[in-house]
């Protein structure tokens, strides 16, 4: 996390704010998620450097190179086709080539490039999305917060041959996950 300028990530005005550990806005109703929180769930994921793994919710783009440092290959879907764009700059622009950007479409996550081998969500949903159970590798792990659209539980699902790990990691608060598999656009 060092290495990546988190100030490039959120908006001019808020810059002098960046490297405190809270969320900040950047734009469209969105947010970047505090230090903490990245790191989290980042972590959670257990990454070892030859994962292809699966981003719901480019957002500024900064969890996505956090990813992309660790990662083989990092895909990422946002559906507010602004920040997709606005992320994928940058992040050309910062050397970042491990990654392809796509806006989301009808169905949750990139079901063309599964099976992936870690799927990070960064935003809450009322329940864990089969449709992202179904995206999984064996052995592979989900990072999600579930619970309500204010308040939510990070919870990380292993999946397995016959049956799911679920661990849950403790409290949280996110913007919503907008799809069929989850909430309404307000």
């Amino acid at each position: 996390m060092s290495r990546i300028p988190r100030e490039l990530f959120v908006p001019w005005e808020s810059r002098y704010l960046a490297y405190e550990d809270r969320p900040l806005p950047i734009g469209l109703q969105q947010t970047i998620s505090q230090p903490f929180m990245v790191a989290w769930m980042t972590s959670a994921l257990g990454l070892t450097g030859t994962e292809k793994v699966l981003e719901i919710g480019t957002g500024s783009g900064y969890q996505t190179a956090i990813l992309s440092e660790l990662a083989r290959q990092v895909i990422s879907v946002e559906r507010l086709p602004e920040l997709a764009v606005n992320a994928e700059s940058l992040l050309a622009k910062l050397g970042y080539f491990n990654i392809e950007f796509h806006i989301a479409g009808p169905v949750l996550g990139w079901p063309l490039s599964a099976p992936y081998n870690a799927i990070l969500v960064t935003a809450g949903a009322p329940r864990v999305p089969q449709g992202l159970l179904d995206q999984l590798s064996i052995y592979g792990r989900l990072v999600i917060p579930i619970g309500s659209r204010y308040d939510q539980e990070l919870v990380k699902v292993t999946k397995l041959a016959k049956t799911n790990i679920t661990e849950y990691l403790g409290g949280c608060r996110f913007v919503p996950l907008v799809s069929a598999e989850a909430w309404e656009e307000t």
